[in-house]
């Protein structure tokens, strides 16, 4: 299974999920209930796409969980690209 990120439009948030290749998720709903997290106040209609991937770099901002988009040792411990 690959790894995708997607957007979603309404929220704003970045959400991490795994799934075929095939497979495109297409609303909130989708995400949430592929990734298991709760859709808040976010309607499961809403729109979202799928990030491209392979060095891209994502502001940790618009992130759901930014403090977690680091790991020790890696791109913060050096002063790279985390957290721009």
């Amino acid at each position: 299974m690959a790894t995708y990120d997607y957007h979603c439009i309404e929220n704003n948030q970045i959400v991490e999920v795994k799934h075929s290749m095939s497979e495109k998720l297409t609303t909130w709903g989708e995400v949430c209930a592929n990734a298991k997290i709760d859709l808040g106040t976010t309607p499961a209609n809403s729109p979202v796409n799928r990030l491209i991937s392979g060095g891209q770099v994502v502001k940790s901002s618009v992130l759901k969980n930014p403090e977690s988009s680091c790991i020790p040792g890696s791109c913060c411990a050096g002063g790279g690209m985390c957290g721009l």
